[in-house]
């Protein structure tokens, strides 16, 4: 594919990797010369206001990616060839797609003003793609169904690369166990909180567990691995290995035999990917150095992250977990509403809009948490289910990839979690095992 510009710019590089990448075997070529673009025979766009030749897809330019620095723009959705699109140019496709996908992509509205949640976070419903009611569609991988369309029609010879349903689920171990393994003083805490605020079935419990009279409800361990194992599921698990607690940070020492146990079992499993503290976005120091004890208890070296609380901010945290020799990352979705929040189900490398760079590190994202349906949804595990397949039918429709957020904690089957256990398990047996096996 060889794609002509007038102006060839680091942004332009970009979008036409994300897209060769996920439309072609072979890489697309850029030109600037208008010359060696007519003479091309094979498939070809023409990404310029000039007409060139009648024979090409023309997509005429909207001007985000001619352009450097941060800027409010003007998007404006409109229904295009069936889709939401916005940046209407006119052209083949009657929009700029690739200026719309690498605003998408890049984060582009993140990194204007916006008003932050409590936790500092750029919220579902400032975004563009909640506003515009397409927040739950991969809207992006719907684009690239769309420009297949168009470039086989005009160049029917031209090979395509075939997309291919992924799946994968991941886990945030932010609290191994509920009772076990914390600790004379952090235990002994909280027996005298619930024995102030008469609990006196937490008290019981806590008693029962420690006693090991009863197993600890955060346990859910063994449980997942059989289902791993039934299923032949390959999930990714995430854990926290700071060294000092607080309000958000509440895992088991990394020090502690049961925990270094517990990681080195699941290292022997599965892949292993750090769960940075909430201490380590104010303190990059942190984060080197609960990557190097996560790496220590594995005896692997460590590479992938998922930021704890989903804790994203553009630009430092991805370059921030550059600088500590991470290059894959699970964190791109939103707490508050599920849903895609680069509205894309394919990884995708992260673009640095202030240094106008294309980096390295590929970005995983995720468009469903169980917290999210439990704390900021309020919904029940049947509605939760309902969620979840929409969501699950709608990266199946585009052949993309699908990955979830669970937590140990959630399989615990009491209070606010009763049922969420046999809600996983479900679609796990009755969707994702007719697939995979």
């Amino acid at each position: 594919m060889l794609v002509y510009s007038a102006h060839i710019t680091p942004r332009l590089r970009y979008i036409a990797r994300f897209f060769s990448t996920e439309m072609s075997a072979a890489e697309w070529q850029l030109t600037d010369d208008p010359e060696v673009f007519l003479s091309e025979r094979g498939a070809r766009i023409n990404y310029s206001t000039e007409p060139l030749d009648t024979h090409c897809l023309h997509i005429p330019p909207q001007g985000l990616l001619f352009q450097t620095g941060i800027r409010p723009q003007a998007v404006s959705l409109a229904p295009l060839n069936g889709l939401p699109a916005f940046f209407q140019t006119g052209g083949s496709l009657g929009f700029d797609v690739f200026a719309a996908a690498f605003y998408l992509l890049s984060r582009y509205e993140e990194y204007l003003p916006f008003e932050k949640d409590r936790y500092g976070r750029f919220p579902a419903t400032q975004s563009v793609a909640y506003k515009n009611g397409f927040l739950n569609i991969p809207l992006i991988n719907h684009w690239i169904q769309l420009l297949k369309q168009q470039l086989s029609g005009l160049f029917p010879d031209e090979p395509f690369r075939q997309a291919i349903f992924r799946f994968i689920p991941t886990y945030d171990i932010d609290m191994a166990w509920s009772y076990r393994h914390k600790g004379f003083w952090r235990n002994g805490l909280n027996f005298v909180k619930e024995a102030l605020s008469l609990q006196p079935s937490a008290f019981s419990r806590r008693i029962k567990v420690l006693l090991e009279k009863e197993g600890d409800p955060f346990d859910q361990f063994g449980w997942l691995n059989q289902l791993h194992e039934q299923y032949r599921l390959q999930p990714y698990y995430f854990f926290l290995v700071g060294e000092h607690t607080n309000r958000y940070d509440k895992n088991i020492s990394p020090h502690n035999k049961a925990m270094k146990a517990l990681i080195a079992d699941h290292a022997i499993r599965y892949p292993i990917g750090l769960h940075p503290s909430w201490q380590s976005n104010m303190a990059a120091s942190f984060l080197k150095r609960e990557k190097e004890l996560l790496s220590a208890i594995t005896g692997n070296s460590i590479n992938a992250s998922r930021q704890h609380f989903l804790k994203l901010s553009f630009p430092d945290t991805y370059r921030n977990l550059l600088k500590a020799g991470i290059l894959f990352d699970f964190s791109m979705g939103y707490a508050d509403d599920n849903g895609f929040r680069a509205s894309v189900a394919s990884p995708f490398c992260w673009y640095d809009l202030q240094a106008e760079t294309a980096t390295d590190l590929l970005i995983f994202p995720f468009c469903f948490m169980e917290a999210t349906s439990i704390f900021y949804k309020k919904e029940t595990p049947d509605a939760g289910l309902t969620a979840l397949l929409q969501l699950y039918n709608e990266v199946k429709k585009v052949d993309g990839f699908f990955c979830m957020i669970w937590h140990n904690s959630s399989f615990t089957e009491e209070g606010i979690f009763k049922g969420w256990k046999n809600m996983y398990e479900t679609f796990v047996k009755e969707h994702i095992g007719t697939t995979f096996l």
